[in-house]
């Protein structure tokens, strides 16, 4: 099982795990909500996982307008 992680905003690969034994705490996962596992966490049917972060470029941008966190994509 690899682990990819796309930003939610603007969709770019912020990085992979490859073929990973980590389990749900060792990568964090247990400190989500269930609504939010539902929301970030995407299995495919290989067994990989994609998960949902937010990358630099977007983090910066949402730090510069606050305005954006309304907007669910925000980078055109």
């Amino acid at each position: 099982m690899s682990i990819h992680y796309f930003c939610r905003h603007c969709s770019a690969k912020v990085g992979m795990i490859e073929e990973t034994t980590h389990n749900t705490e060792q990568l964090g996962f247990h400190h989500l909500t269930s609504d939010e596992r539902k929301e970030f966490i995407h299995y495919h049917s290989n067994g990989d996982l994609v998960v949902k972060t937010i990358c630099e470029d977007c983090q910066e941008a949402l730090e510069r307008n606050p305005d954006y966190h309304q907007y669910e994509t925000f980078i055109q």
